[in-house]
């Protein structure tokens, strides 16, 4: 019975389930050779495909493998990607020539040659049809160019965040979830830009990780400004401690005490 297996591919890390044939064995990160719907690529394992991995991905890409990673294929892939550094800089220059708007990021150059794919950052629309027809003459196979985010970009370029650790966004995450001040804001982190910002310029994802228990211990807990009553006396809630589960109350004598939730007895609104 054929093998199927959860898959990252592509320089966007694409996550998909691939079929293996009979005859092939694959383990978490054997580096194969696919076949998706753009062509030949190198991806690597992650695990075996199962119904409870499927759900966790948005829109997986399907295909084949083809075959663990050789070494004849291992040489292919630097080479490519020393074509991948000579591409770049010839499209930058016809971008110049051109003087198109936009700001070349990365290229990638499929495994089987089907495709090259120039990424590029604009911020407004750009008519790249005779840019593409510059390309398509001289390397002779289809040319895709894709416009994407400063956080797509950050997905393809960055490396470390200020944890130390590689950016979520390059190892784990396949799909880039909302984040707002907001989200900052009832965690109680600091509101400077410089601290609370990725390497993409924008809000770090890691704030929207923890957000749902915030937000459902914030609920729990009285909210700043209403009176509650407890073991220690009746009060006013003034602030709250969301991960511990307390709320600092001011009572009626004037004493400020830091109180747990299930300390608290009634909550008079």
């Amino acid at each position: 019975m054929a093998g199927k297996y959860i898959v990252r591919h592509g320089v966007l890390r694409f996550l998909g389930e691939f079929e293996a044939p009979e005859a092939l064995s694959c383990a978490r990160g054997d580096d194969l050779v696919i076949r998706t719907e753009r062509g030949q690529e190198v991806g690597q394992v992650l695990c075996e495909s199962s119904p409870r991995a499927l759900e966790t991905l948005s829109e997986p890409t399907r295909g084949q493998v083809l075959r663990l990673l050789t070494e004849d294929d291992q040489r292919r892939v630097e080479k490519l990607q020393e074509n991948e550094r000579l591409e770049f800089e010839t499209c930058r220059r016809f971008i110049a020539n051109r003087k198109l708007q936009m700001e070349l990021v990365d290229v990638e150059h499929l495994f089987g040659s089907e495709r090259i794919v120039f990424y590029f950052l604009a911020e407004k629309r750009v008519d790249f049809r005779e840019l593409v027809k510059d390309l398509a003459r001289e390397y002779q196979t289809r040319i895709e160019l894709r416009q994407i985010g400063v956080r797509d970009e950050a997905k393809l370029l960055a490396d470390y965040g200020d944890c130390g650790k590689p950016v979520c966004c390059n190892s784990h995450m396949p799909v880039m979830p909302p984040v707002s001040m907001r989200m900052a804001k009832l965690q109680k982190s600091t509101l400077d830009p410089s601290k609370i910002s990725g390497r993409c310029g924008r809000l770090k994802c890691c704030l929207r990780f923890e957000h749902d228990v915030y937000e459902e211990f914030h609920k729990e807990l009285p909210q700043p400004g209403s009176r509650i009553v407890t073991s220690k006396g009746q009060g006013k809630v003034l602030a709250q401690e969301i991960l511990a589960r307390k709320v600092l109350v001011e009572f009626e004598d004037g004493r400020r005490i830091v109180v747990a939730a299930e300390d608290i007895l009634t909550r008079l609104g």
